[in-house]
């Protein structure tokens, strides 16, 4: 058998980004010959990676990095809970919302052609490689980016849930209650007014077919649509809601109280649907 170096192994492995025994075995089927081994393992590891890449990933982590006024949520996705738990994967994730919070990239595209600190590896190029490695589909399926005035503040749970707020005010500590609270009650917008007209038109269809289940004349079905929309304001919209460290208040109350603007949020669940 031909015998290979490490030093041979470890250039096919620099130009190819494939694991260390598939760069051997490539460098043995073509007889020492590096550019033959580079082309039996592109062939290899683009079928490899592209099969790969159709499968279903949605599990997967939220990672979030904030510096001064600008900061990012991204939802990274895999296959399984337990690649989820990968430090290599977790480590590539929050590199990658930090790469987001220091080039403020405008969408995914511009994302994945971005170059990775001290590598020569581009964003999709790093991904592939994770793919080949870990042999499981890995792609990072949105991010959500905060350049502002105003201040920032996260919270992060479990790795599930992200939230970042945008505020003003100098209580700190009641900012982070607040974020806690995005966290555990998702509401959809920052005010009533602000839920988006589908989302209002939809409830009101439902409030409209459970009105007439309870078969009420037209003026009472009126003011039952009514309570219903109202209702449904206060549990979806952040100010309305109460709070949940004290049932006695608003989030609008208690922001008043400690002098706090929330200007906007943002909310990622893991897997949600979009």
């Amino acid at each position: 058998m031909i015998k290979i170096s490490a030093k041979t192994v470890g250039e096919l492995r620099s130009k190819t980004l494939a694991p260390i025994m598939e760069c051997k075995k490539a460098l043995i089927e073509a007889n020492g010959k590096l550019s033959k081994a580079e082309e039996i393992l592109r062939i290899k590891l683009g079928k490899k990676i592209l099969n790969i890449s159709n499968r279903n990933a949605k599990d997967g982590i939220i990672a979030i990095y904030i510096s001064e006024k600008v900061g990012s949520l991204v939802e990274i996705n895999c296959e399984t809970d337990f690649v989820a738990k990968n430090n290599e994967f977790i480590k590539f994730s929050k590199k990658i919302a930090k790469l987001i919070t220091e080039n403020t990239p405008i969408n995914l595209d511009q994302l994945n052609n971005l170059k990775i600190k001290n590598n020569l590896l581009t964003v999709d190029e790093k991904c592939k490689e994770l793919i080949s490695r870990i042999g499981e589909n890995i792609k990072i399926r949105r991010f959500k980016l905060f350049k502002t005035n105003n201040n920032l503040i996260s919270y992060l749970h479990d790795n599930k849930i992200g939230v970042i707020v945008e505020y003003n005010g100098d209580n700190e500590s009641a900012v982070k209650d607040v974020a806690m609270h995005i966290a555990a009650m998702k509401p959809i917008a920052l005010s009533s007014d602000q839920i988006p007209k589908k989302i209002i038109e939809k409830e009101y269809s439902l409030a409209v077919l459970k009105a007439q289940q309870l078969g009420k004349s037209i003026n009472l079905n009126t003011k039952i649509i009514d309570n219903f929309m109202q209702k449904f304001f206060k549990e979806v919209s952040l100010l309305n809601q109460i709070f949940i460290k004290n049932n006695k208040q608003t989030i609008e109350k208690m922001l008043k109280l400690n002098k706090i603007t929330i200007k906007s949020f943002s909310i990622f669940v893991l897997g949600e649907d979009l």
